[in-house]
C-alpha cells in the first residue's frame, strides 16, 4: 500500500496499532455516564483504550454542557489548545459532542476547522460510523439528530467500575423552563422500557454494584413501557420497587428531578422502600411565586414546600439539597428574601446555586437582565452563607449516629483508611482494609468535617 500522499490523506489515516482516547467531560452525571458510553464504544468497535495523556492520543473527544454560562466559548478556547497536538501529527481525530456541540451543529465544524467529528448526546452510539465516515471522506462528520432512544439499542454491555454506577433510563426534557437550554440539545423526554433498565441493573449487579443511581434530565417523568404491547407503563416509583428486588442492589438514588412531576407515589416510595437512600435533590430555583411564574416552573412556592413537608413526614431525617438561580431578570428583594425564608421552611442541607446569566436560545434571553453583577453576588454570597450553616448543622447532627455506609475507594488522605457515603449521601473517612471496598459496613460518626465526616468501624475483622 502507497503512504498517503497530502495532509488530507494525513489528516484522516487511521492509527496503526493500540489506538488511544483522549476524553475530557464537562457537565451533569448525564454528561460523565455518556463519556464513559462513549469510551465503551469505541473500545468495542476500534479497541480504543483511554489514556489521561493528549500526547499520545490518537482519537481526542469533548464531551460539552451548555449550562453554564459562555458554554460555547469555552469549547472554542479548549479547541483552541487542542490546535497544537493535531498541528503535531495531523492523523488525529478531534471530536465533539454533547450538548454546545447539538446547539451548533455544523458551524461548530465551520468554525473550529480542527474538528472532525460533531455528534449530540442521542448519536454517541454512532461514533464508529462517524469516525470511518471522516477518514473516508476526508471532511467533518456531523451527526446531531435526537432518534429517540435507539443509542440504548446499540451500546455495549454495562461494565461496572466499582460499588456504584449510573444507569441512564430517560432522555431529554419536555418542560422547557423559560432559561433553560436542555430541551433544545437533549430533545424530549423519552423513556426505556422496563425490562431493558432492569436487565442493565442486573448485569451490573453481577459484575460487584451495591448502589444503582437512575439518570435523566427530568428523572421523574420516566414513564417506562411494561411487558410488549400491554400498554401498561412504569413510573419511577415504581422502578425504584422493581431495582430494589434485583439480588446484590442495596441503594438506590435517583437524579434529577422536577417538583411538578414528584408524586404521591414518589413520596410514598421514602417509607415504603428502605433501599431507597436517604437523600433527596429536588430544585426549587426560587422561593418567589412571581419569579417561578417567569421561570415556567409549573408549581407554586406553597405547592413545592407542601411536597417537602410529605416526604419529610414519610423519611424522617431525610437530607435535602437544591438548585437556586440567583438574579433572575426583575428580582427584587423581596422576590431573594422569599427563597431565603423557603430556605428556612424546606430545611435545605445542601444547593447547586449559581448568578442567573442568559442562555441564547430560551425565552428568558429575551428579558432584560437588570439585576447588577454586584446585586447578584452580594445575594448569592449570602444565600451560600445560609445554605453552609444548614449543611453544617446537618452534618453536626450525625455525629453520635450510626450509619450503613458502603465503602467506595481508598481515603484520599490517611493510610489505611478508607472512603464511603452513608444513605444520607455524606462521605466518611474511616480505619479499615481496602478489601471493604464494595461492602456496606456499620460505621460511628465521630466527627464532623467541613466536607466530610469522619466515623469508626463498629465491627473489626479482616
Amino acid at each position: 500500500m502507497n503512504a498517503p500522499q497530502d495532509a488530507a490523506d494525513l489528516a484522516v489515516a487511521a492509527p496503526s496499532q493500540s489506538p488511544k482516547l483522549f476524553l475530557i467531560s464537562w457537565g451533569c452525571q448525564m454528561n460523565e455516564y455518556d463519556s464513559a458510553k462513549m469510551a465503551d464504544v469505541l473500545a468495542q468497535s476500534h479497541g480504543y483504550s483511554r489514556t489521561q495523556n493528549p500526547d499520545e492520543a490518537d482519537l481526542l473527544l469533548l464531551n460539552t454542557c451548555s449550562v453554564r454560562e459562555k458554554a460555547q466559548e469555552k469549547v472554542f478556547s479548549e479547541l483552541g489548545r487542542w490546535k497544537e497536538w493535531k498541528a503535531a501529527d495531523p492523523r488525529r481525530v478531534i471530536g465533539v459532542g454533547g450538548c454546545v456541540a447539538s446547539q451548533e451543529g455544523e458551524a461548530l465544524a465551520k468554525r473550529a476547522d480542527v474538528v472532525d467529528l460533531v455528534f449530540g448526546p442521542q448519536t454517541l452510539h454512532r461514533l464508529p460510523q462517524l469516525l470511518e465516515q471522516t477518514r473516508s471522506t476526508h471532511r467533518p462528520a456531523v451527526d446531531v439528530r435526537f432518534p429517540e432512544i435507539e443509542k440504548f439499542d446499540h451500546l455495549p454491555a454495562p461494565r461496572a467500575e466499582g460499588p456504584t454506577a449510573f444507569v441512564s433510563i430517560m432522555e431529554g426534557c419536555s418542560k422547557f423552563c423559560s432559561f433553560c437550554i436542555v430541551p433544545y440539545t437533549r430533545g424530549p423526554e423519552v423513556s426505556r422500557p422496563l425490562d431493558d433498565v432492569l436487565v442493565e441493573c442486573a448485569h451490573l449487579a453481577e459484575q460487584g454494584v451495591r448502589e444503582i443511581n437512575l439518570l435523566g434530565q427530568n428523572v421523574n417523568a420516566y414513564r417506562g413501557r411494561m411487558g410488549g404491547d400491554t400498554g401498561e407503563f412504569c413510573d419511577l416509583a415504581l422502578l425504584i420497587h422493581y431495582v430494589a428486588r434485583i439480588p446484590g442492589i442495596e441503594r438506590i438514588h435517583y437524579t434529577t428531578s422536577h417538583p411538578a412531576e414528584f408524586s404521591e407515589a414518589l413520596i410514598a416510595a421514602y417509607a415504603e422502600e428502605p433501599k431507597l437512600a436517604s437523600y433527596l435533590h429536588l430544585p426549587v430555583q426560587s422561593g418567589s411565586n412571581r419569579i417561578l411564574a417567569a421561570m415556567k416552573r409549573g408549581y407554586s412556592r406553597e405547592q413545592y414546600l407542601a411536597k417537602i413537608a410529605r416526604v419529610r413526614q414519610a423519611r424522617p431525617g431525610l437530607s435535602i439539597s437544591t438548585d437556586i438561580i440567583v438574579g433572575f431578570p426583575s428580582e427584587t428583594e423581596q422576590d431573594f428574601a422569599d427563597t431565603l425564608d423557603a430556605i428556612e421552611q424546606a430545611g435545605f442541607d445542601g444547593a447547586y446555586s449559581f448568578l442567573y446569566s442568559p442562555r441564547p436560545g430560551t425565552p428568558a434571553a429575551n428579558l432584560k437582565d437588570n439585576v447588577p453583577v454586584e446585586l447578584k453576588e452580594r445575594r448569592l454570597a449570602l444565600l451560600q452563607a445560609r445554605i453552609k450553616q444548614r449543611n453544617d448543622d446537618f452534618q453536626l447532627g450525625l455525629v453520635g449516629s450510626t450509619q450503613s455506609v458502603l465503602v467506595e475507594k481508598p481515603a484520599r488522605k490517611g493510610v489505611g483508611q478508607v472512603s464511603g457515603r452513608t444513605p444520607q449521601n455524606r462521605t466518611i473517612n474511616f480505619d479499615g482494609p481496602e478489601s471493604l471496598i464494595g461492602q456496606f459496613v456499620e460505621v460511628l460518626v465521630t466527627e464532623a468535617m467541613p466536607n466530610s465526616l469522619r466515623g469508626r468501624r463498629l465491627v473489626t475483622g479482616p
